[in-house]
């Protein structure tokens, strides 16, 4: 029988007895990140966010090379992105957040290729400009069609002080191309949030606004932060055109270096993923005064609610054409509920993803009729939590920046239907016998975002609860009892 829902001194009792394992300066310092929800708290949200993480624990965090490389400027498509530095930090981001896009590999689309500069012990000693400057040449010759190249620094060139702005300016001008430079070192800041920070100062000081178009219309708009996972910015990209709207620009997934020069022209930013993208929405705003919202994409519910905001900043044709279009969808929707709904009613889910994630896909699972239990973030900042806690019900268990240990723990103790975290959680909760999907990339499948990827979402939770790959296996709770 599923346990009851954790009253706030309920769930506050619980950290405790999780944390009491660890020293107590440990302890007080995490106590921080680790607090019942209040979503009608006084004081707002009090988990501790944006904070180095304690040394000597197993962190789920990422770095800001892989924010700024694996995130914002990696899915732009005809650009060639050198990750400048020894070959393993390369070798690990290559080809893995599946971010799809339209075009030839190698020839305009170079999104699935991995470039390195290949540092060697004698670069470290004598510095690499050299080197990346001969690299960028090697890239022009051989794939002319690349329309620009951004230069991803790894650690090693931060330490070492190679001056990767003088040989981007230089090579720019002699290949006449762009050529990015982004001081995403590794070793930067506490988590992968200063790389998206990182990318999108370099696209606003580089890249934005550098190109006109002769073509507008008053309903262009951009579709900011959506990386285009198993194709989830198509899936939002149609539900935008339904609507009446031109999507002009898509940053970054499928998206191209002009559509991020060129796109100060949209009536209407659209960002979907607030924490990596926020800062160039704000730059766009003050800079061209564009306005700008959030919106959200996973589930009827709050794709309704979406499209109904966005309308709302144009005039009554486009409204017209919104209402029409969730007219159209609802019997689809209407279909997936039935159909996967008494499957998964009463489920029980804990999340540990990005920042957006774990608020966005709220809404996604309610409409299933499942309970999200526990809940926390990689690299969230404060306004991240404030905005989750309102998605929340009373004593659900917030945590930051988790160590494995804790969210071992608070599995056993809370015991979920559902976990849904990152690749290097999963295979720990498989041999806890607890279902698992991969939140990061749709571990495999998608698109979740929009009208088609609300099916793609209610199967794939289906098949991950009520898969009969668990029933030889039971979980230690099952086994202590």
């Amino acid at each position: 029988m599923t346990p009851p829902v954790q009253t706030p001194a309920q769930t506050q009792a619980m950290i405790d007895e999780v944390l009491s394992a660890y020293p107590p300066k440990v302890a007080k310092a995490r106590a921080k990140h680790i607090k019942p929800n209040d979503p009608e708290g006084s004081k707002g949200c009090e988990v501790k966010s944006n904070i180095k993480s304690r040394p000597g624990v197993m962190t789920i965090r990422g770095c800001a090379y892989a924010g700024s490389k694996g995130v914002v400027w990696g899915p732009i498509k005809d650009m060639v992105h050198i990750s400048h530095g020894p070959v393993g930090c390369g070798q690990y981001s290559w080809a893995s957040r599946r971010n799809y896009s339209r075009g030839t590999c190698g020839v305009d689309n170079f999104v699935t290729f991995q470039f390195t500069s290949d540092f060697q012990e004698r670069d470290i000693v004598f510095g690499g400009d050299k080197k990346l400057a001969a690299t960028c040449k090697e890239i022009a010759e051989l794939f002319p069609l690349a329309k620009g190249i951004s230069i991803q620094s790894e650690c090693p060139i931060g330490l070492i002080g190679d001056d990767i702005d003088a040989v981007a300016r230089a090579t720019s001008k002699e290949l006449d191309m762009p050529v990015v430079p982004v001081k995403c070192e590794g070793f930067r800041g506490v988590s992968q949030s200063l790389g998206h920070h990182v990318a999108n100062d370099a696209i606003r000081d580089i890249v934005l606004g550098t190109r006109e178009t002769t073509k507008q219309t008053p309903y262009d708009v951009a579709l900011i932060g959506d990386y285009n996972i198993g194709g989830d910015a198509w899936a939002s990209r149609r539900i935008l055109e339904n609507m009446g709207l031109r999507v002009v620009a898509q940053w970054s997934g499928d998206g191209t270096l002009n559509e991020l020069c060129s796109s100060h022209h949209v009536k209407l930013n659209l960002i979907h993923c607030y924490r990596s993208m926020n800062y160039i929405c704000t730059t766009m705003e003050e800079r061209f005064g564009t306005p700008w919202m959030e919106f959200n994409f996973f589930g009827p519910t709050k794709i309704v609610e979406s499209m109904r905001k966005i309308a709302s900043y144009f005039d009554d044709a486009i409204k017209e054409k919104t209402e029409a279009a969730i007219k159209s969808y609802q019997p689809f929707f209407d279909q997936v509920i039935n159909e996967y709904r008494p499957r998964l009613e009463s489920k029980r889910v804990m999340l540990l993803v990005g920042a957006l994630r774990p608020r966005h896909t709220i809404g996604a699972y309610e409409d299933l009729g499942m309970e999200i239990i526990g809940i926390g973030c990689e690299f969230a900042h404060k306004d991240d939590y404030t905005r989750t806690s309102l998605e929340l019900g009373e004593g659900v268990v917030l945590y930051d920046d988790p160590t494995a240990y804790e969210l071992e723990e608070f599995a056993r103790r809370l015991k979920p239907d559902l976990m849904g975290a990152g690749v290097k959680e999963k295979y720990v909760f498989h041999k806890m016998a607890l279902p698992f999907r991969q939140m990061h990339s749709w571990d495999y499948s998608g698109p979740y975002h929009g009208v088609d990827g609300f099916a793609v979402f209610a199967r794939d939770m289906d098949i991950a609860i009520n898969s009969p790959t668990w029933n030889p296996f039971q979980a230690p709770w099952s086994n202590a009892a």
